[in-house]
């Protein structure tokens, strides 16, 4: 049974006069692209409004939370991307833009902590920088749908450190859990890095974010999981990451509803004195090993 209050056809003309005389307001629009969205904008708007019979204080309570959500935004913390991630949208725009094509690696959310001008390490180096953690020896190949080696592809890797956090969340100006490499010119597109065994991490909830999880009843926790951008000539560009076969929390619910089942890789634990891939001497501690084969689409799939 409703118990939204009815609606008299008088207060309903009022409404949606308001709303048509909105979207006359565009009319004028040079740009086709612009136009379209801000009146479709405008038609989910007003309805999600009428919908919810949305009251004044409702109204102020948002807008307190937006300016909010951006007080707290800076050029360490993108407070809006995570809201963004949250409520899905991230993963429905990445949804509508990175549609299924052949055998391409599945894309996921970008996230708020991917910092330019990371540095290059060569194949086989480590992008832990200090970070602490169990190290992982991560290795693969990038190639088309086709099967051809895509040599040079440039690899952008980032990561949490063992205590759930991005350097970018220090405020001693490490860099650390990041870096860039290139795929091997040879005949295979090889990579391989060190890096740490991804662990499950709540994103940042001391903020507005935060504050609206907590009021919901949903947990702040991401599935552990290892960043990944791929870019290529004539080839998408690919945002994904991979996660942690096992991790307790793919069973719970990745807070940002990132996760693929394609994109969750075996993390094989080495025992202790075992030798890296690369001769590594990791002494009496374990590591881990993980295989991610990189599929690229064609640039206008």
């Amino acid at each position: 049974m409703s118990t939204q209050p009815e609606i008299s056809p008088e207060q309903t003309a009022v409404e949606e006069d308001l709303i048509e005389r909105v979207l006359a307001s565009f009319a004028q629009t040079q740009d086709p692209r612009l136009k379209t969205v801000m009146e479709s904008l405008t038609r989910h708007l007003h309805a999600f409004i009428r919908d919810v019979r949305l009251t004044e204080d409702e109204w102020n309570a948002a807008i307190e939370f937006l300016t909010a959500v951006g007080h707290i935004t800076d050029d360490r913390r993108q407070e809006f991307v995570l809201l963004s991630d949250v409520l899905g949208a991230s993963m429905q725009t990445i949804a509508v833009n990175n549609e299924a094509y052949e055998n391409a690696t599945e894309a996921t959310v970008f996230g708020p902590f991917f910092v330019e001008d990371a540095p290059e390490i060569p194949i086989g180096g480590d992008i832990a920088g200090g970070a602490s953690g169990q190290p992982c020896w991560v290795e693969g190949t990038v190639t088309d749908t086709a099967g051809n080696p895509v040599p040079g592809a440039r690899i952008e890797v980032w990561e949490a450190d063992d205590d759930g956090f991005y350097d970018v969340q220090y405020t001693d100006g490490r860099v650390a859990g990041r870096a860039h490499l290139r795929s091997d010119d040879d005949d295979d597109g090889r990579y391989a890095f060190w890096g740490l065994t991804p662990t499950p991490y709540p994103i940042p909830h001391d903020g507005p974010v935060g504050q609206l999880l907590e009021k919901v009843g949903r947990s702040p926790v991401r599935a552990a999981h290892l960043h990944f951008m791929v870019t290529a000539p004539q080839l998408r560009t690919l945002v994904t990451h991979i996660f942690v076969t096992g991790d307790p929390q793919l069973e719970i619910g990745d807070s940002v509803f990132g996760v693929k089942d394609s994109l969750i890789k075996d993390f094989v634990e080495q025992p202790a004195g075992t030798p890296g891939p690369d001769g590594r001497d990791l002494g009496d501690q374990t590591w881990a090993r993980a295989r991610f084969d990189i599929v690229l689409a064609p640039e206008n799939a």
